[in-house]
């Protein structure tokens, strides 16, 4: 897409954020239907998801499913002019917060034990980071995907950085600044169930298919005296707005053992994928990297 036309997108995503949520929820409803039918490649790619994941499923339940999920997936795309562009005030009224959201806070006060949130990737991901920027007290950091549009880039990194004390590094960069970050106070908020290939990961199950999962979250945990602490985010129906859980810290994590420690962090994710099977991103080549001597699974 040209330049021009990327500008008239945004303009466009901008003009939505006026639009009450229902509006917005309705409207995705119908848009998620045809892009159901028309990315085709993505669409592929969520059917095998689940078939691997839940191959006693019928096949008509399946697709139910996957076009669930792209009707969340759209809502959660159009949340974004919200999410970007709303005040906080109208924020705060539109997120439901649950749970420990102290807790980064006291343990760093009580303990000096910087918190890691773990946020698996719901398609209510983005707002999992504006509550933690809007509704706790503790400074935070994360990593993100340097976008290849120099536009896009520079309006999703002001999009995450405008509530609270925030600061973002890139994938790509070196690890060092996001470690100074952590060692100086703040709470990391990182995305621990993506495929990025065979580099510092492990094949563990992830509903009985092995999958390459990065070990940092525990390495890091350890090597830096982190709290682990959870965090799930929701979008409601009927554009209620969204719920967001800061869920207990994980006891007993990390061990010595990061492939066990990964392990376990699969499995805790599944059952959060059971509760709201629909808004957790199937459309993403989860099990891309095969262990040597494996075939595509795609």
């Amino acid at each position: 897409m040209s330049q021009a036309g990327i500008r008239l997108a945004l303009g466009l995503l901008w003009l939505l954020h006026w639009l009450p949520l229902p509006v917005l929820a309705a409207f995705s409803r119908a848009l998620g239907a045809l892009l159901y039918r028309l990315a085709g490649s993505r669409r592929r790619i969520g059917l095998r998801n689940l078939e691997l994941c839940f191959p006693a499923m019928p096949v008509a339940e399946r697709e139910a499913l996957l076009r669930q999920h792209f009707a969340w997936l759209t809502q959660s795309l159009l949340d974004r002019a919200v999410l970007w562009w709303a005040s906080p005030e109208r924020l705060k009224r539109l997120i439901q917060v649950e749970g420990d959201i102290e807790l980064a806070e006291r343990e760093m006060q009580t303990h000096g034990r910087p918190t890691m949130w773990l946020c698996p990737h719901f398609v209510g991901l983005d707002v999992a980071g504006a509550a933690i920027l809007l509704c706790q007290k503790r400074p935070g950091a994360s990593i993100y995907q340097t976008q290849s549009n120099p536009l896009m880039d520079q309006l999703m990194k002001r999009g995450r950085l405008r509530f609270g004390d925030a600061e973002i590094f890139p994938r790509s960069d070196s690890v060092k600044p996001l470690l100074r970050a952590i060692k100086d106070g703040r709470g990391f908020f990182n995305l621990p169930d993506m495929d990025f290939g065979h580099k510092d990961a492990a094949f563990v199950p992830f509903f009985g298919v092995e999958a390459a999962t990065l070990m940092a979250p525990s390495r890091m945990a350890r090597m830096l005296n982190m709290v682990v602490q959870p965090v799930i985010a929701e979008v409601l129906p009927r554009g209620q707005g969204w719920r967001v859980r800061f869920l207990p810290a994980l006891q007993g994590f990390p061990t010595l053992d990061a492939v066990a420690d990964t392990a376990r962090m699969n499995r805790f994710i599944e059952g959060e994928i059971l509760k709201q099977p629909a808004q957790y991103l199937w459309v993403h080549k989860r099990f891309k990297t095969r262990p040597e001597g494996q075939h595509s699974l795609y």
